[in-house]
């Protein structure tokens, strides 16, 4: 049983009761602590009272139940028999902290006490951005070209290789002009092997973006950047439009801007500029790009004469650029189709570089790749070009020299050189149909030509090319554009063709702004201009920023456009957009044909009708004359408008294709337009019977329709 004493034994008991009873006599002056330690709080906690009349008793408290300390204190036994100061405690007191001894025998890890250690996460650039810079140090100290490809090929993340360009020119920047030679023989190096092109042209732009913090470090950085883009371009690693494009993207007063006039007014402008920027940085342990190209020949003419197979590789050996063998290996199959009689001898040249290991299996497969693309200017010089490789690729795969996965490679490659021909084809002669379409204003003309020309499946890049051709010119061929994809959209464009297309501009947005300051304002009004006109619906624009990477300039042209279409009055904005182009606007059209639709029916003329239906101009859009021709008989009635209808047939003016696209709309919406017309549907299959009779309707129409009614009537 449980009681206040705890778990004390009977002369415990007996203690406490004699100590109970005589506590008066202990108790201290009402000034002494009553902090939780003293004793009176200690009584207060067993409860004690002091008798009334507010005097202690007389009685004093054994001597064996108070212990007094050095100080003259008195200690009170703890309660249930904990003992006090100098005590063992009572069982399982948990009163005081418990503190754990690494030193007892019994110690375990496990109960210490977690702590929660914070951690930083890493960011993949910053640790690319560290590791670079080991690579270029490391460079700048060896000389090693191949050894700085083979790293910066290891380390991966090739998305951040024009930070490494940034970098790179930065660091050597400071430093003396060796190191400024190196890093150009290095850049031409990495070129299209481990870095392509576009990060190359996009490091440099970085280094623009940055000469104004770059000039705080460096007093002379812009003239020092400028020469490091002359050489660039000089070594072919960028290419000359680059200094106009780039300069339309800066700031006139920046430090950038400054680079790019002092490259090409100082240096790029210069008599023999090549030479003069080649030996700038004179004094390097390098040779220039071209001075290899020429050693290499020079190299291979005397092996030609001497028929020397080891001095000659004795010789590429010496050069030290195992990184650019496969120029050896290009300019060699050259010498050997120019030279038919050398031929044997350079096969067995590259055979024994290739079997000594001096050429690799990778250097040798990037040379014959190079000649393969240069093939075609080859054949007007060497018309038995094309002819000696054929027979030089199987004779190097089967002696082993030459990897076998070439082949393959080639063959793809030569399907490829097919599909780009075929599209290269493809874009001129959609440029100019664009052009005539721009001056005739000819929209039927204009579809003909893209039946004629048979390719649907590059129907996105005619809308890219249409776009983008307007993009550059005058609000006129930008309301001529975008009534032709409403055209298009009804004739022989899909959705999804529509969708590509817009899809391909807003990914190459960025490219387009360095031609055009404002493509990114006008990109969106085309868009917005297609979700008005029905050619989109606003779904689509979702679909379009899932396909294109976060915060780029395409998915910011799409929010544009999405706003555009949520603002006020959004669609009388957006329809006259481009205001004063000769363009029909769709709902303009739509206006005009419930107007001229509505005078006939209130009396007006056939003969006039026609003549206002031929004035619009816009066969293309006859269908919307069927639809609307339709519903008015249905609402009115009246069955007058077939007689419309049959004149425009009988005189050419709405085509069969244009009426049975229009009746096949009308079939489309029956379900809706049933709601306000209860007979709709009967209506339409009388007005089908009579179509077909006239031969007003493709023979296609009839059987789906056929399908389709039973359903919606029997609903």
């Amino acid at each position: 049983m449980a009681s206040s004493e705890g778990f004390l034994t009977d002369e415990q008991r007996e203690m406490l009761k004699v100590a109970s009873q005589n506590v008066e006599t202990a108790l201290p002056s009402p000034r002494l602590s009553s902090s939780p330690k003293s004793p009176t709080s200690l009584l207060s906690d067993h409860q004690l009272k002091i008798p009334a009349g507010g005097k202690a008793p007389t009685g004093g408290i054994a001597v064996r139940h108070v212990r007094r300390s050095h100080s003259g204190k008195f200690v009170r036994v703890k309660k249930d028999g904990a003992g006090g100061k100098g005590t063992w405690g009572k069982l399982l007191d948990t009163d005081g902290e418990s503190h754990i001894d690494r030193n007892d025998p019994n110690y375990d890890s496990g109960e210490e006490p977690y702590q929660l250690v914070g951690s930083t996460i890493s960011d993949p650039l910053d640790e690319y951005k560290k590791a670079v810079v080991s690579i270029i140090e490391e460079y700048f100290s060896t000389s090693d070209v191949e050894l700085a490809a083979s790293d910066l090929k290891d380390l991966g993340s090739s998305e951040y290789h024009p930070y490494f360009i940034k970098r790179l020119v930065s660091m050597a920047m400071d430093r003396h002009d060796k190191e400024k030679e190196m890093v150009s023989v290095l850049l031409s190096a990495l070129y299209a092997d481990v870095i392509s092109p576009p990060q190359i042209r996009d490091g440099f732009v970085m280094l623009l973006e940055s000469a104004d913090d770059l000039a705080v470090d460096i007093p002379n950085a812009v003239d020092i950047l400028a020469l490091f883009i002359a050489r660039a371009v000089v070594d072919e690693i960028l290419p000359p439009a680059f200094l106009t494009r780039a300069k339309k993207t800066l700031p006139e007063s920046s430090k950038g801007y400054q680079v790019l006039q002092t490259a090409e007014k100082s240096y790029l402008s210069a008599a023999h500029h090549a030479e003069l920027l080649e030996r700038r940085w004179g004094g390097s342990t390098h040779v220039t790009v071209e001075e290899m190209k020429k050693k290499i020949a020079d190299l291979l003419r005397e092996y030609v004469e001497s028929g020397d197979t080891f001095e000659a590789c004795r010789c590429i050996r010496e050069l030290g650029v195992s990184f650019f063998h496969h120029e050896v290996v290009k300019r060699a199959l050259i010498l050997a189709m120019e030279i038919q009689t050398a031929e044997p001898l350079m096969l067995k040249l590259l055979k024994e570089a290739a079997e000594e290991g001096l050429i690799s299996s990778s250097q040798m497969v990037k040379g014959f790749a190079r000649l393969a693309e240069s093939l075609d200017d080859l054949a007007l010089d060497i018309p038995s070009a094309k002819t000696s490789f054929q027979s030089i690729v199987p004779k190097a795969v089967s002696e082993g020299w030459l990897d076998a996965s070439f082949t393959k490679s080639l063959c793809e490659d030569g399907e490829a050189q097919n599909e780009d021909r075929k599209l290269w084809q493809y874009k001129k002669e959609v440029v100019t149909i664009i052009h005539e379409y721009f001056l005739s204003d000819d929209i039927p003309e204009l579809i003909r030509s893209l039946e004629d020309l048979g390719l649907p499946e590059f129907n996105p890049i005619f809308l890219k090319k249409l776009i983008t051709l307007a993009l550059d010119r005058k609000n006129r061929e930008k309301e001529m554009a975008s009534v032709l994809l409403s055209a298009l959209h009804i004739e022989i464009f899909s959705t999804e063709d529509i969708v590509n297309g817009f899809v391909m501009l807003l990914e190459s947005a960025e490219d387009t702004a360095l031609d055009i300051l404002d493509a990114s304002n006008e990109l969106a009004l085309f868009l917005a201009r297609a979700v008005i006109d029905d050619v989109l619906v606003p779904f689509n624009l979702e679909e379009m920023s899932s396909k294109l990477p976060q915060k780029c300039s395409g998915s910011e042209t799409v929010q544009m456009a999405r706003s555009l279409i949520t603002a006020r009055h959004a669609g009388e904005r957006i329809l006259r957009c481009w205001g004063g182009g000769t363009g029909w606007a769709v709902e303009d059209a739509k206006d005009k044909i419930m107007k001229l639709l509505e005078e006939y029916e209130s009396g007006g003329v056939v003969a006039e009708a026609c003549q206002c239906i031929r004035d619009l101009g816009m066969p293309f859009f006859n269908h919307e004359v069927v639809k609307k021709a339709l519903v008015m008989a249905m609402e009115k009635k009246n069955d007058r408008m077939l007689d419309l209808l049959q004149a425009c047939f009988n005189e050419g003016l709405i085509t069969i294709n244009q009426m049975t696209k229009g009746f096949t709309r009308v079939k489309d919406g029956l379900d809706d337009l049933a709601l306000d017309i209860p007979n709709a549907k009967d209506k339409f299959s009388f007005y089908m019977e009579y179509a077909q009779k006239k031969g007003w309707l493709l023979p296609s129409f009839g059987s789906s329709a056929v399908e389709a009614l039973p359903t919606a009537a029997a609903s």
